[in-house]
């Protein structure tokens, strides 16, 4: 099997394992007897000497064949893959910043009405809390002393 560059169409679409899986698979088929999807001519089966590898190449280029390629992603979901141009990969890059800027925005907002909901309650209970001062506390350090906590 020959894959050159100027199948550049099929090596866009399925990696070169999934070409010869395809391949293999109907080729196969091909020699069990399985119906050819192509309209071939005597001449053409001739001159591809019969070969079934090469009828299933034919048929895969044209796109006729029956066979789905599955892709096995990460957590079992199995989804079709599809290339992105530049320009989605830029418009997907800029939507996602936008969302996160967003998501940023309510953060901030949610933590500010935290706050405000904290000051007010602190406010209305009236609890104030000042720093103590040492002379405040009443206890002097020479009664440590004497019991030998210094």
């Amino acid at each position: 099997m020959k894959y050159k560059q100027g199948k550049s169409e099929l090596n866009e679409k399925y990696t070169k394992y999934e070409i010869a899986r395809v391949l293999g698979a109907r080729s196969l088929q091909l020699a069990m007897d399985a119906p050819v999807l192509l309209k071939i001519t005597k001449e053409e089966e001739e001159e591809l000497n019969y070969d079934v590898l090469k009828i299933a190449e034919k048929e895969l280029e044209a796109g006729v064949l029956p066979i789905t390629i599955k892709r096995p992603l990460p957590k079992k979901s199995e989804k079709e893959i599809k290339k992105l141009s530049e320009e989605e990969v830029k418009d997907k890059i800029e939507e996602k910043i936008e969302l996160e800027k967003k998501e940023g925005e309510e953060i901030e907002k949610k933590k500010e009405k935290i706050e405000e909901k904290e000051e007010k309650e602190i406010t209305e209970e009236g609890e104030i809390m000042e720093i103590a001062n040492p002379e405040d506390e009443g206890v002097e350090e020479e009664s440590f002393e004497e019991e030998g906590w210094f």
